[in-house]
């Protein structure tokens, strides 16, 4: 793509969309930084009106997310054509890029706001492994739904307000730099990445068949501003109206102006109501905030089961028994599992292509990697280690292999372990070890 191509495509096709899909997904970041559209205020708001309004902000769309992103870990690939020697190999890019950390933002963006990208360049030490988000990156497929690679990829430092914007602008050979201001484009230089496709890979958990790649969010915003609604309207008859108000009539009834005042400031000052003839006492009873607390919990109710979350996330635990607590996670699960179905061919495509850069073409073919996931489940350690013993002796499956499905034992511990178990062999080992040796022998 040569220079008059590339400013032509970026000013008249990328830039544009680029821009439309920032303004969309701007709105949906706002909420998942609890900087929502404010509620609407008469227009005779005071400033206890808004202080109040600030207050009734709460982070319940952040927290659907993280409850989501703290059950993926992926700590692993594995293979049947691989030989297990050398995938260590094949994850060395994703731990030498701290891909497990930054794993978690890649994560919440994705599901957030329904894309996220990877991008994949050589490096001084080999491939290079950087998480994007779509706030500042948009891809465009020829097939939207279907493609793995994309056509073209635009990158933005800066808002669409930005006086000055540098814009690169990525295909399967280039990264071609460029700069807008004050409305008008530069090409600045063309960039060989050298991969051979358009280095970047698309993590959309919830891609149709039409290409589109919706977020986990944006249906949420309406069930969310409710709740808010709901606790700024708490919180005014709270700050106003939650006492009894005491009431006195008649004061300056039959009496002087100055008379009356002076009733008036001493039932101001006197704890002991007094007044004169035909002065009625009486109160005026608090609103009582039972309907409005029950409508914050029934609109956090209508969001955790729209969002499939738990409502124990949102510190709804109330006489819940064991076999309760697994039910109320279930739906949760569900949604997990199918993200890491989802994140696990993205994962695995952005090995393969680290993997090509690093001109290991028996690991970039490999079409049966998968991901290995860390155990993530509220499980206590007797109950994972009673399960996987049963595992061992019912069904037969090796010991070794269970080891790091015991909770809070990552890959590379249970590795050490059966290292060390391959150095140091049992004494019953050692025995039948022996004893086939000597049989040998003999015949």
């Amino acid at each position: 793509m040569n220079k008059q191509t590339a400013l032509a495509l970026m000013m008249d096709e990328l830039l544009p969309q680029h821009d439309r899909e920032h303004n969309r997904l701007k709105k949906i970041d706002d909420w998942l930084r609890n900087k929502p559209e404010p509620s609407r205020l008469p227009a005779k708001a005071t400033k206890e009106h808004r202080a109040l309004q600030q207050l009734a902000k709460d982070p319940y769309l952040a927290l659907v997310v993280t409850t989501v992103v703290q059950t993926l870990d992926a700590e692993r690939v594995y293979s049947s054509q691989t030989p297990d020697e050398e995938l260590d190999a094949v994850w060395l890019p994703w731990q030498r890029n701290r891909m497990s950390a930054r794993q978690l933002p890649l994560y919440r963006d994705a599901y957030g706001f329904g894309l996220a990208y990877t991008r994949i360049i050589p490096g001084d030490r080999g491939a290079v492994i950087t998480g994007h988000s779509p706030l500042n990156t948009y891809a465009v497929y020829q097939d939207p739904a279907n493609d793995e690679y994309p056509m073209y990829v635009l990158q933005v430092e800066g808002t669409p307000e930005a006086r000055r914007r540098t814009i690169s602008v990525w295909d399967e050979t280039d990264q071609h730099m460029m700069a807008v201001e004050d409305g008008k484009a530069v090409y600045i230089e063309p960039r060989e990445h050298g991969v051979g496709v358009t280095p970047f890979v698309r993590y959309a958990p919830y891609l149709d068949l039409l290409g589109r790649a919706p977020g986990g969010i944006e249906p949420l915003i309406p069930v969310a501003a409710k709740i808010n609604k709901t606790s700024y309207d708490r919180l005014l008859a709270q700050h106003f109206n939650s006492w009894k108000v005491r009431t006195a009539t008649g004061l300056d009834s039959n009496v002087s102006d100055e008379e009356g005042r002076e009733r008036k400031f001493k039932l101001s000052q006197d704890d002991i109501l007094t007044g004169g003839e035909g002065v009625v006492f009486d109160t005026l009873d608090e609103t009582p905030l039972d309907g409005f607390i029950k409508a914050h919990d029934a609109d956090v109710e209508e969001l955790a089961a729209t969002s499939q979350t738990p409502v124990t996330a949102f510190a709804k635990l109330i006489n819940v028994s064991a076999d309760g607590l697994v039910e109320a996670r279930a739906s949760l699960h569900a949604k997990r599992d199918e993200h890491k179905k989802s994140f696990d061919v993205s994962h695995v495509q952005t090995l393969r292509l680290a993997a090509h850069i690093e001109d290991r073409p028996e690991h970039a073919e490999d079409w049966t990697l998968r991901t290995g996931w860390a155990d993530t489940d509220s499980r206590t350690m007797a109950e994972a280690v009673d399960a996987l013993g049963k595992a061992a002796t019912m069904l037969g499956v090796p010991a070794e292999k269970l080891w790091d499905l015991i909770p809070g034992v990552d890959f590379t511990t249970a590795q050490s372990w059966r290292t060390y178990a391959d150095e140091h062999p049992s004494a019953s080992e050692r025995l039948a070890d022996a004893y086939s040796r000597q049989v040998g022998a003999e015949v």
